[in-house]
């Protein structure tokens, strides 16, 4: 395996860049917040990256401490990669960074690729200071969920996931892309996307009464 690249700066924050500074590092760690992948998987939710990148930046993971890799057991028995203690603590610094660069994110452009989980960071981050609990999220582009917790609590599971939520949800989001992305921008708060009627909120669980009256 080829040395890191590296700044050779006694800075932190270019030690930092030494370790997650390459291409589609940090979108590698965005997609591994969902929990353990297998690499077709990862492939497929990264439009655009080569195999061999891929390929390349997952050895470095690992090698960083990042990331790791293990074998299910049968009948699975495929290799899937997930994030380290250490790589799960770039979340906040995932969120910062989204938060940074949601006002370029501008009108979508034609050959800008979307998933639906990709909005799952930016919608927890509107959600941070609600009580512990699981919120599925319902878009025209496909379904999420995403986990609160307190702040120090987190267990070390997925933050969030694709699809339907493996237990019951304690509430329920309906909203479109737009929406989303008016958030993420802070054009537009949760609790008056709720009022207005852009977010329907479903559950009788606390979190969902929590979410409606604001």
């Amino acid at each position: 395996m080829s040395p890191r690249r590296s700044y050779d700066q006694y800075c932190s924050a270019a030690r930092a860049l030494d370790a997650v500074g390459d291409r589609w590092t940090l979108l590698i760690v965005r997609e591994l917040l969902a929990g353990p992948r297998r690499y077709t998987d990862l492939h497929a939710d990264l439009p655009g990256v080569s195999t061999d990148v891929l390929a390349s930046r997952l050895k470095d993971m690992e090698r960083d401490g990042l990331t790791s890799r293990r074998r299910l057991p049968p009948p699975g028995a495929s290799y899937v990669y997930e994030l380290t203690g250490r790589g799960r603590r770039l979340l906040p610094v995932l969120q910062a960074l989204g938060e940074w660069g949601a006002p370029l994110l501008g009108e979508r452009r034609a050959t800008d690729a979307v998933r639906a989980h990709w909005f799952a960071l930016p919608l927890l981050r509107c959600l941070t200071g609600l009580g512990d609990g699981v919120v599925q999220v319902r878009l025209d582009e496909g379904e999420f969920y995403v986990r609160l917790v307190r702040p120090g609590a987190q267990d070390g599971g997925p933050v969030y996931g694709e699809g339907a939520a493996p237990e019951e949800p304690d509430a329920w989001l309906s909203l479109d892309a737009g929406t989303c992305t008016a958030l993420a921008r802070g054009e537009l708060t949760l609790r008056d996307a709720i009022r207005n009627g852009r977010v329907e909120v479903a559950g009788d669980g606390t979190l969902a009464k929590e979410l409606r009256d604001g």
